[in-house]
């Protein structure tokens, strides 16, 4: 195990790109640090220099103490784990998991017992003398995670090991995974876009933007303190809701529409005053927007909107909607949410609610959980 310290990395290619700008960031011994953010943002480049496989430009990268810049990959003592598994189809799975031992000149003996050793912890014993191609994408998987366990190297490394499993066994993974991970103690830097995996897997996650970090933190930290608008709208599913009005006397206003801010958002973030009289941007989440049939209270503010579509997904119904505001693109190209609405909103609702497509509800806001943006820096107030 050891501490992984990148220090002001940079990569270019050429004169023209400049794909990590000064990335610092240490992942503590045993952590399990998450790099995510939309495609082109740089993490799997990032990862492939701590690997060795992508030359670092200029920049610090030592692992446990040593600095590894210049090293091969081979003489890092780092494991790493692809998103196709690389896995030998001629080989059984046990050659497969034993073939670095092998290589390293280990006795049968030894090979053997490790190799037991890390299919009982992987739970591949009845599949050790079968070939890939039989295998399923999660039995391949562990199978891949057992190549590099076998080594017990100082770090782990992952780039989108889970992209080509289908829904519902990316969800299983992805616990084994960070059960796994938390059993054996090792550094761990995983890369993905998938921002659901990167909340319920990571000890700490680095959101990063055009090759520059924009925040990294415990999850729960992003979610509720997001730094900046495109934190803000790429954390979280479905998206924060963000929009632009005018603060004025305490109250946000929109066109028709006049929302009270409460005095606690002013006491967490005084600054917040200096902006009366101007604009501002504030974000809700999908769960802070309710159907006021069902929720009543102070906290909430109702303001009108129409019903667009409705997706019901049992335990819940995620709301599009229309209100009279309008939208910021928060900044992430890979986002899903349909910005060719200006006034588009989601909200999810408790199943039980009523609503319908095409009727006018009154809205409510939970006002305690508002987030405001400056707009001229997009950074959170």
């Amino acid at each position: 195990m050891a501490e992984v310290v990148l220090e002001k990395i940079n990569k270019t290619y050429g004169s023209s790109y400049h794909a990590i700008k000064d990335l610092s960031l240490t992942v503590h011994d045993g952590e399990f640090l998450i790099l995510v953010g939309p495609s082109g943002c740089g993490k799997s480049t990032a990862l492939r220099m701590i690997a060795g496989l992508e030359e670092i430009s200029s920049g610090t990268l030592t692992i446990g103490g040593e600095d590894v810049a210049d090293l091969a990959p081979k003489d890092r003592d780092i494991a790493m784990v692809f998103q196709s598994y690389a896995l030998y189809p001629h080989m059984t799975v046990f050659d497969n998991i034993a073939f670095s031992m092998k290589l390293a000149g280990k006795s049968k003996g030894e090979r053997t017992k490790r190799v037991n050793e890390i299919a009982k912890t992987l739970q591949l014993h009845a599949l050790l003398g079968s070939k890939p191609g039989s295998l399923s994408g999660g039995q391949r998987q562990r199978v891949a995670m057992g190549r590099a366990m076998v080594r017990e190297p100082a770090a782990f490394l992952m780039d989108e090991p889970l992209s080509n499993l289908d829904a519902k066994l990316r969800v299983q993974m992805r616990a084994e995974i960070a059960s796994l991970q938390r059993q054996l103690g090792v550094t761990t830097i995983y890369v993905t876009h998938d921002q659901t995996e990167a909340l319920t897997m990571g000890d700490r996650v680095a959101v990063l933007k055009d090759g520059v970090l924009q925040q990294i933190d415990t999850p729960k930290t992003l979610y509720h303190r997001p730094i900046n608008v495109f934190v803000a709208g790429f954390i979280g599913s479905p998206a924060m809701n963000l929009f632009e009005g005018r603060l004025v006397d305490g109250r946000i206003l929109l066109p028709g529409i006049s929302i009270a801010v409460p005095a606690s958002a002013f006491e967490r973030s005084p600054r917040l005053k200096t902006f009366d009289g101007g604009p501002v941007i504030f974000g809700i989440r999908p769960e802070d927007l309710y159907d006021s049939k069902l929720e009543s209270g102070s906290r909430l503010a109702t303001i009108p909107a129409e019903v667009r579509t409705i997706e019901e997904l049992g335990s819940e119904l995620i709301v599009h909607i229309n209100i009279d505001a309008v939208r910021i693109d928060s900044g992430d190209p890979d986002a899903v949410e349909d910005l060719g609405s200006a006034a588009n909103a989601v909200a999810k609702f408790e199943a039980v609610s009523a609503v319908r497509s095409g009727e006018v509800i009154d809205l409510g806001l939970d006002v305690s959980k508002l987030h405001f943006f400056d707009p001229t820096t997009r950074l959170a107030i």
